[in-house]
């Protein structure tokens, strides 16, 4: 994924970490000097979606305007070994699962 956040801000006139931080704080979301400079200047590593929503929502975006994905980066698996099912696009069935009584415990509802 490609990060943008400094564009999306740029596009609403603003310049600063500091000053969508600020905007942030306003909106509920507190993030510290650090933390804002690393989103601010790089690719955060992971972002939780509820800190991305308030962003979106304080700049007034999508999030497409944040990140935008590079499938050209995604390596794929180059085996040749794949499931017959998986390849055709279907599931393979696996064995049902069925919880084993513990001694006292009861077993979960169905």
């Amino acid at each position: 994924m490609k990060w943008n956040l400094r564009l999306a801000a740029a596009h609403r006139e603003i310049w600063k970490a500091s000053e969508l931080q600020r905007l942030l704080a306003e909106h509920g979301l507190v993030i510290s000097a650090g933390k804002m400079s690393g989103l601010w200047s790089s690719t955060p590593a992971s972002i939780k979606l509820s800190d991305l929503e308030v962003i979106c929502v304080t700049l007034g975006c999508e999030i497409t305007e944040i990140m935008t994905p590079e499938p050209e980066n995604v390596t794929r698996n180059t085996t040749t070994e794949t499931p017959v099912g998986k390849a055709a696009g279907h599931s393979v069935p696996s064995a049902a699962v069925v919880p084993r009584s513990r001694g006292t415990r009861s077993l979960p509802p169905r």
